[in-house]
């Protein structure tokens, strides 16, 4: 396939309503352009989320140490083998276990091997649930135990950020149509499938009349007059950005070689990688890849094949990651990557004994990803084995959760986004220590000045919230 998007026509009228929403209150309604000085050079957090609770323990399976054969017998069929074609890849020792890539993440282990990849297992919620929803839920929101939270943890991350002007156009972004809960309330956030749906159909004069039309429907004094006005500001610039062939069509073609597969989840990167480029001053970017409740026919893990949900997940992910760093890896001043950094999250793992349909059930911990120009890759966390009789397992049936994951992301949020606001992105969560993730200047954690349980009804629709403890394995 030919890695290029190209599109004629967009109905502008959907982009510009759908933008309007999400704008209205945001820094984008007090900005007519993005400042360069501003815009470029700013360091971009892109959080890809795996819905359906991706299998970690076959993503980094255990390929050594006593916790390899308690990883067999509880995975006959489905565990990833050591040797043939398709034997995990070596990452090195964690604790006592010795840790593998699957075979079909090979890009990542390329990745790993020039230290741009941190893998950190036994990471995810520190909660009980094994529900989809209250477990990605409580992740977005950055409150594990505490629902009906009006704002998300990137949305607090964007109200506290210090270094956010307001000039910024597009300061978050979603690629595709739906809004995470991550952002819920974000006044900052464009839903973005292509930068090119940002567009007027058509050309010449039916192109003006549309402008001149919605510049009268939006000439006004309102808030949303504004926000509408606004909007074509925006519409503008990016409309003037954007490279387009001889036909007037939009056009992306990756840069570095980089070879994107052909899906959904695909062509969402490549518009991240567009919009960074771009320079408009994107800070957030969100993306969604699903498809990873795997209960039935998970497939094998001594296949190459990427027939099954599992491998092909896999593949997908891997490659599209790769072409994604790729992309964005030039010299000089198109080393975007050099200030991108990517967090891979899902919102539990899967139990380590498979089920009698061949897959697996809900599990606990799980693997989360970072990678970027700024990290440092390696092998973080705390292995907490698989041995079920000296009850190390959680629940006794799935993997321990050893690192929260809100001490992954205050790293990134504090070295990377340089936000030390922890306190107001993640409210409850103390005892932040760095692991070392990502380079960066360790700035001192702003300590609250309420208390949690205090402050908690003020950030939800009027409902008091309790967090229970997490019980320990």
């Amino acid at each position: 396939m030919t890695n290029q998007i190209s599109v004629t026509r967009r109905d502008f009228l959907v982009g510009c309503s759908a933008a309007i929403a999400a704008m209205a209150g945001g820094r984008l309604g007090m900005a007519a352009f993005s400042d360069p000085t501003t815009a470029a050079n700013a360091e971009v957090l892109v959080v890809v989320f795996l819905r359906g609770g991706m299998d970690g323990l076959n993503l980094v399976p255990p390929i050594g140490g006593p916790d390899r054969e308690f990883y067999e017998v509880a995975r006959p069929t489905l565990k990833v083998p050591t040797t043939g074609n398709a034997a995990a890849r070596e990452l090195g020792p964690l604790g006592s276990v010795q840790l593998g890539l699957n075979s079909l993440a090979a890009p990542l282990h390329e990745l790993y091997q020039e230290r741009k990849l941190a893998i950190i297992h036994a990471a995810g919620l520190r909660h009980e649930t094994r529900s989809h929803f209250d477990a990605m839920e409580f992740m977005e929101l950055g409150t594990p135990g505490a629902k009906g939270i009006s704002t998300g943890w990137l949305t607090r991350h964007l109200q506290s950020a210090p270094n956010l002007p307001d000039t910024i156009i597009t300061p978050a972004m979603m690629a595709g149509n739906a809004t995470p809960t991550s952002l819920l309330s974000s006044t900052e956030a464009l839903a973005i499938s292509n930068p090119d749906s940002f567009s007027f159909s058509g050309n010449g004069r039916y192109v003006d009349t549309q402008r001149s039309m919605l510049r009268r429907m939006y000439n006004g004094d309102s808030f949303i007059h504004q926000a509408g006005t606004q909007t074509l500001n925006s519409v503008g610039v990016i409309e003037s950005t954007l490279p387009r062939d001889n036909d007037g069509r939009y056009t992306y073609a990756p840069a570095n070689g980089a070879q994107y597969p052909d899906s959904s989840f695909s062509r969402n990167m490549q518009t991240v990688a567009q919009m960074v480029k771009l320079d408009l001053g994107l800070r957030v970017a969100t993306i969604d890849l699903g498809g990873w409740d795997t209960h039935e026919n998970q497939g094998s893990g001594d296949t190459t094949s990427t027939n099954a949900p599992f491998p092909s997940r896999i593949d997908e992910l891997a490659r599209t990651l790769f072409a994604f760093y790729t992309d964005l890896n030039g010299a000089g001043n198109a080393n975007y990557m050099g200030r991108v950094t990517v967090v891979v999250m899902s919102e539990f793992g899967r139990r380590l004994k498979e089920n009698g349909n061949r897959g697996t059930d809900h599990g606990h911990g799980n693997v989360m990803l970072v990678l970027g120009g700024g990290v440092n890759g390696g092998l973080y966390g705390n292995w907490p084995g698989l041995d079920k009789a000296q009850r190390q397992l959680f629940q006794d049936e799935d993997l321990a959760i050893t690192t929260d994951y809100r001490q992954i992301l205050s790293e990134i949020l504090i070295r990377r986004m340089g936000n030390p606001n922890i306190a107001t992105i993640f409210p409850g969560y103390s005892g932040y220590v760095p692991l070392g993730v990502v380079q960066g200047e360790d700035l001192q954690p702003v300590v609250p000045t309420y208390d949690y349980q205090s402050y908690l009804p003020y950030v939800v629709r009027g409902f008091p919230v309790t967090v229970a403890p997490y019980p320990e394995p």
